[in-house]
């Protein structure tokens, strides 16, 4: 139960906008620390926090005033130049943002936060020189009313944020309201009372989310109006064509077939297909949104990481105006911080060691995005030390991961994506920072999960380029449709990188399974009907060159039909291995999407579990009637 009553919009739309403010607030804290002489950063920061607790107090989170009100004051005394940043300083302030965050989580499950670490707060007074003390008032609890925290009116002006006692004014209070107005403080809204705070004695951290109870994913979107007025635009000229076609089938059923009306029928038909097709990109940009709101979370990361290892790094984005689908950019978070963190940790060098090569005491890590075609292109770039391939090998053979024979088969390019392998890590002992393995595997599946791919090039020396190719959106899925058994399915065509003809005198027997060889290169060959647990009706005409993740292969198929975009439509009620989900064929029949990967999986299990002379084969369930 939310203790905000009827507020519960008010804050989300609070948590919304001051999220992204913190975001900001913490890069521009980054960038401080190279220019803290810099009267607008330090403006821009004093102005961040002081919106945030005008916020905070228009719906009487009092922890969260009293935290921002001390930092602000600080940024004030910043800005004035009455005190000087100090590394001392800038970790408290650090330590506030961070605390200013962790009050968001509890306040996204509907709860009020703990007041900070005592601590904290007294490391912000310190700051302060504690001269002039900050000015809290708590108001006697009543049943209808909860404390309010009220900052000095010399701390700002108000030009410098929203007027949240005019905005409480015009939203809630009526118009008739004879009462008199508050001036001291923010009206008091109607809530729950509090929890009793415990004794001031006693010493308590910021409050932590619960962590069986993790926040929602956000889901609302910001739209431009241009995008959604495209679409209303749209969406009249298919109400005018559709008002055409039914124009056109009453005079076809009328019996008027000339040429003309057939004509016409043809134009109207034509029209209809380049505006759906128009509606269809301009919903879609609907849902895109730049990864510079994903971006923007990293240069914190990347500083607190690297002072804690004693590095000195320096961040830098590139295409940060970069759009992509939105879920895509939520499910891209925990890849791309487990990647930065492993280029701080693993990949650049500590100051010392730069030196002793010849290289700049500060090592620069660049996250870069860019569309490249129908996908888009992730970097996360270093210019650390680079990865040995040999000592790849030689560790994952260490670890059991791999035995000898497989690691001396393994050219350079291969060995790298071993670490990629669950329980992979190049670290002897284990930290909080790295050393589990736990990493770089969760990272590759959650990019397959995501349609899309991941690769590796590094330089001894030089250092380490990682690469994600993604697709723009997953709402529609380019496929390659193929045949088997008379069947039609849908493989994604993010893993097709050709189609060959396969002649029965071209595959060859190599330790017991089928083989072809394509450009000096041999490919295991799977059957798709085998795959699918079913009875190969022919011998295979075509094979599709497959990708998936590190391996290619060649998959045998009777026929393909083509290239197309779908819709994936869940099936209700049923998750069979393999099947991703349905759609529909241009004469509406339907088409399972296939799910290559968890095809590819549950094969190399049945084959390990399969006793020796048995046949396993992974089973689709009997939804087609084969």
């Amino acid at each position: 139960m939310s203790e905000f009553g009827g507020m519960d919009d008010l804050l989300q739309d609070f948590l919304t906008e001051s999220c992204e403010l913190l975001s900001d607030v913490d890069n521009k804290l980054v960038e401080l620390e190279r220019r803290p002489d810099d009267k607008n950063m330090l403006h821009d920061i004093f102005r961040g926090f002081h919106t945030i607790k005008g916020g905070a107090g228009f719906l009487n989170v009092i922890p969260l005033v009293n935290l921002c009100h001390r930092t602000e004051n600080l940024f004030d005394k910043l800005r004035n130049s009455e005190i000087q940043l100090t590394s001392e300083v800038m970790d408290s302030i650090m330590d506030a943002t961070g605390t200013v965050r962790e009050m968001f989580d509890v306040l996204r499950q509907g709860r009020m936060p703990e007041s900070a670490d005592p601590m904290l707060l007294e490391a912000l007074d310190r700051a302060l020189n504690a001269d002039q003390p900050i000015t809290v008032i708590n108001l006697p609890p009543e049943p209808s009313r909860i404390p309010v925290a009220v900052a000095p009116a010399a701390a700002s002006s108000p030009a410098d944020g929203p007027d949240w006692q005019h905005l409480y004014q015009a939203v809630v209070v009526p118009a008739s309201a004879s009462a008199p107005k508050p001036q001291a403080a923010v009206p008091a809204i109607p809530a729950p009372k509090p929890p009793a705070p415990p004794p001031a004695s006693t010493a308590r951290a910021p409050s932590k989310p619960n962590a069986m109870a993790p926040a929602p994913q956000e889901n609302t979107i910001r739209i431009d109006t241009q995008r959604l007025d495209q679409v209303l635009n749209l969406s009249g000229e298919i109400g005018l064509t559709k008002n055409r076609l039914t124009t056109l089938r009453t005079e076809i059923l009328q019996g008027k077939q000339d040429g003309n009306t057939l004509r016409s029928l043809d134009e109207a038909v034509s029209q209809l297909d380049l505006l759906v097709g128009d509606l269809q990109n301009a919903v879609m940009k609907t849902r895109m949104q730049p990864i510079g709101r994903l971006f923007q979370k990293y240069p914190r990361l990347a500083r607190d990481l690297a002072r804690q290892l004693g590095k000195e790094v320096e961040l830098v984005i590139i295409g940060e105006d970069t759009e992509l689908d939105k879920t895509m950019i939520e499910d891209l978070n925990d890849p791309l911080v487990h990647l930065v963190r492993n280029a701080v940790d693993h990949g650049v060098e500590t100051p010392e060691e730069r030196l002793a090569v010849g290289k700049k005491t500060q090592s620069v890590i660049e996250l870069s995005a860019q569309q490249v075609g129908d996908h888009i292109l992730i970097e996360i770039t270093d210019d650390g030390k680079g990865m040995r391939a040999e000592a790849l090998r030689k560790k994952a053979v260490e670890k059991g991961l791999i035995d000898l024979e497989t690691a001396n088969s393994l050219d350079d390019k291969q060995a790298l994506q071993l670490i990629f392998l669950p329980g992979f890590s190049t670290k002897d002992q284990i930290s909080n920072v790295s050393g589990r393995g736990v990493g770089m595997d969760v990272v590759r599946t959650n990019i397959q999960r995501l349609n899309g791919r991941i690769d590796i090039n590094s330089e001894v020396g030089e250092g380490t380029r990682i690469s994600i190719s993604l697709p723009l959106t997953l709402a529609i899925l380019p496929v390659l449709v193929v045949k088997v058994c008379g069947q039609p399915f849908a493989v994604p065509l993010a893993m097709v990188r050709e189609i060959i003809p396969i002649e029965e005198s071209a595959i060859q027997e190599v330790s017991g399974r089928p083989t072809i060889v394509v450009r000096d290169e041999i490919l295991p060959v799977r059957s798709l009907a085998d795959l699918l647990g079913w009875k190969a009706t022919q011998h295979p005409h075509f094979g599709v060159l497959m990708q998936s993740a590190d391996k290619a292969f060649i998959l045998s198929i009777d026929a393909f039909v083509g290239r197309d975009d779908v819709v994936i439509k869940p099936l209700q009620n049923i998750r069979p291995k393999g099947v991703a989900g349905a759609t529909l064929s241009g004469d509406g029949s339907v088409v399972l999407v296939l799910d290559m990967e968890d095809l590819l999986a549950e094969a190399a299990a049945a084959q390990q579990a399969a006793l020796p002379g048995q046949q396993n084969h992974v089973r689709l369930p009997d939804l087609l009637g084969n």
